[in-house]
């Protein structure tokens, strides 16, 4: 790994983590380097994000690759290009091709908007998530930030927090709020690789330090603690 870590983000919509991503790195607060930013729709806000902060872009898709494995190909060619150490998938909804998994054993980072195993798996990505857990009448959903591995959403758990459901609640407003807590974990969570402080055994997880458990966004009076 460099003095300076080097990541990658890999998006496909908005890129509102993204944005706290490219703000903490910024301000320093976030010890390493964004590389470039990449993504499967070339219209995607998250790619405007990072032009404005002068990071490289890269449309990488099956449209202008021909096929996923020319997707492989293409990631793989740029994580090696920009000597990337970690690679960052922040609302990503395309599936990882294995040669980018192989490049960077432990290092690959995704954010799922629910507490994993629940609500996890194929189809369960965005709003979809979050009706899911409201037909399931479940009190607690939150945010789980993991290692990406070749099993869907079934790499090591990094860090899990809790979101309350609150009566009446609709899909985009547990969306909103879950949201939030995303925008303050996951840059925390890649802080941590950054400064060395995470060691990774099978599928425990050490944090040197632990993590920064404050958070500006209160998950409900009598919260869980």
């Amino acid at each position: 790994m460099s003095a300076i870590p080097s990541m990658a983000v890999l998006c496909s919509g908005g890129g509102s983590n993204l944005q706290v991503l490219l703000d903490k790195a910024r301000s320093g607060e976030l010890s390493g380097h964004i590389a470039f930013v990449a993504g499967n729709n070339s219209k995607a806000q998250s790619l405007a994000r990072a032009r404005a902060a002068s990071v490289p872009t890269y449309h990488v898709s099956t449209a202008t690759e021909g096929s996923q494995e020319g997707v492989g190909k293409r990631l793989s060619a740029l994580i090696q290009e920009h000597r990337v150490d970690f690679l960052v998938l922040a609302g990503y909804m395309r599936p990882l091709p294995a040669e980018v998994l192989a490049l960077l054993p432990q290092r690959v980072v995704n954010v799922h908007p629910a507490l994993l195993p629940a609500f996890g798996g194929q189809g369960m990505f965005g709003q979809h998530v979050h009706e899911a857990v409201l037909r399931r009448g479940a009190q607690w959903s939150g945010v789980t930030v993991h290692l990406v591995s070749e099993d869907y959403d079934e790499g090591p758990i990094l860090w899990q927090r809790i979101v309350a459901v609150h009566p009446g609640d609709t899909s985009e407003i547990l969306a909103r709020r879950v949201l939030a807590v995303e925008h303050d974990t996951l840059w925390k969570v890649m802080r941590a690789f950054c400064q060395k402080r995470v060691t990774i055994s099978g599928k425990s997880v050490h944090v040197q330090g632990g993590w920064d458990e404050s958070c500006c966004v209160p998950v409900r009076s009598g919260q869980l603690r």
